[in-house]
């Protein structure tokens, strides 16, 4: 399942592994199974790791990024006609995924405030789709 020197850090980790834990195993356990589980786990935390890691990439093109993202430019519109407060809290909320806590400590405000805001600029933005002006 690994390259050779990734199956030697398993192997490590496995005996580590079960070292710590055999003090807790039963008398009438399968060792050979148990250890097997173990080098197992431990592979499949490897290959796992391996997928997270972040490895060198050539130079990205420069491109400019498109005027609206999304290709909708009416709601872009209308998310730039919404008070200060209501603008602020959706677009840092929704598109950028801050929690309200974060956001209120960058505007100086509440998380209750923050989460006012955002259900206020939600609900006229939710109001102007249902009206027909957001397609």
């Amino acid at each position: 399942m690994l390259n050779p020197t990734d199956a030697q850090d398993a192997w490590s980790e496995t005996f580590l592994s079960a070292l710590e834990a055999y003090p807790a195993l039963r008398p009438d356990s399968n060792i050979r199974g148990w250890l097997v589980t173990i080098a197992h786990r431990k592979a499949i935390d490897l290959h796992r790791r391996a997928a997270r890691t972040a490895f060198p990439m050539g130079e990205l093109p420069d491109r400019p990024a498109p005027e609206h993202p999304d290709g909708a430019p009416e709601l872009w519109t209308a998310v730039a006609a919404l008070p200060e407060k209501q603008r602020v809290a959706v677009v840092h909320h929704h598109l950028a995924g801050l929690p309200y806590a974060d956001i209120a400590a960058l505007t100086g405000s509440t998380p209750a405030a923050v989460r006012r805001a955002a259900a206020d600029g939600i609900a006229a933005l939710r109001r102007l789709h249902m009206t027909g002006a957001l397609s």
